[in-house]
């Protein structure tokens, strides 16, 4: 599942980035609409009063007590007039129709982060998409969950004007959950944008290190990292926070819809390891100082020159087990033989 409508297309030229990932000067990007955090502890996070956008990027900071079952409605309908298809962990998809909302994932039981995205078309019926990662146990010796989902919501008469992230389980999302609901259209000419460019790094010449430098403190980051290897040699790009070498990081990931493998206490963010030549990834994490960093990435391989031979799709999520400091740097540095080739790039954004 990819990440529609928010790549700024490395190597077009530094405004048309800016424009589309929202940093300072850029025009028509993703711009809040909307955001509710929750006073006190509760089923729902709604979000009303949007504005009509052709498209919507919706950001959860779930957190919560009790058991969790992450669902999705859309202009307060609870109607049977949702379908659904999901995943939770790797495994088969499975499939759930005429619900009174969209369902993401079951028993949860713990914090989450969720990133989606809304088609809006008002005569057509409306589709979500979205991933989520749960936090899962506490501390890196336990890898976090995760879900990826698409949905629909089988109304063709009226723009959506409402988003509601519900609880359908026992538990309730805690004081400070909360729900922010970005839009973006093509007739949008602001400048006031969500996502404010952070760090933009590009090697002049080969070598392991890729470093964002000091950033600034931020609610919401999404990286994007573009690299290849200088020779023959694989890379193996290994991320991690705050310089932090300490064994406080796991995984869960899945590459071409294998089965998903978890690698937990490990002293990096494991992305998918060997045989990495050239790659392209994205990755959004919230970034709460008191709460472990959970993050939710995507990424391809072009697995040999030439159309002959088909790419790589690597699916994952991880979490950093720190729970006192938010990520003011991010090193996206290799450790196998090889190195980055010159040219090597990694973009953060932020916004709180």
């Amino acid at each position: 599942m990819s990440f529609p409508f928010v790549q700024p297309y490395f190597g077009l030229g530094n405004s048309l980035q800016t424009a589309q990932a929202g940093g300072a000067g850029g025009i028509g990007g993703w711009v809040e609409l909307a955001r509710t955090t929750l006073g006190s502890a509760g089923d729902d996070i709604t979000v009303g009063s949007l504005a009509d956008k052709r498209y919507y990027m919706v950001l959860v900071d779930g957190i919560n007590t009790g058991g969790i079952d992450p669902a999705f409605r859309l202009n307060a309908d609870t109607g049977t007039n949702y379908a659904n298809r999901r995943s939770e962990n790797g495994g088969a998809d499975g499939t759930n129709t005429s619900l009174n909302r969209m369902a993401l994932y079951s028993a949860l039981n713990t914090p989450y982060f969720q990133v989606g995205y809304l088609a809006n078309f008002a005569t057509k019926e409306k589709l979500f998409q979205g991933h989520l990662v749960g936090r899962n146990s506490a501390g890196a010796g336990n890898a976090p969950k995760r879900g990826e989902f698409v949905g629909k919501h089988a109304q063709t008469t009226n723009p959506i004007s409402s988003v509601t992230q519900r609880n359908n389980g026992t538990g309730d999302h805690s004081i400070g959950a909360e729900v922010v609901v970005l839009g973006w259209d093509p007739a949008d000419t602001h400048t006031t944008n969500f996502w404010e460019e952070l760090a933009s790094v590009t090697t002049g010449s080969a070598g392991d290190t890729l470093e964002s430098g000091t950033i600034s403190a931020k609610k919401y980051l999404w990286i994007q990292a573009s690299y290849k290897n200088d020779g023959a040699a694989d890379i193996n790009a290994l991320p991690r926070f705050n310089g932090d070498a300490g064994s406080n990081y796991s995984s869960r990931t899945s590459t071409n819809g294998a089965a998903d493998s978890t690698r937990t206490s490990r002293t990096w963010v494991d992305l998918e390891s060997g045989n990495q030549r050239a790659r392209f990834a994205n990755m959004f994490i919230i970034n709460n100082a008191s709460n472990e960093k959970l993050c939710i990435f995507n990424q391809m391989d072009y697995g040999a020159s030439g159309a002959s031979t088909a790419p790589n799709r690597i699916e994952g999520v991880a979490k950093w087990a720190n729970t006192s400091d938010q990520i003011t740097s991010i090193q996206w540095n290799q450790l196998d033989a090889g190195d980055y080739a010159a040219g090597a790039e990694l973009r953060v954004w932020g916004s709180d």
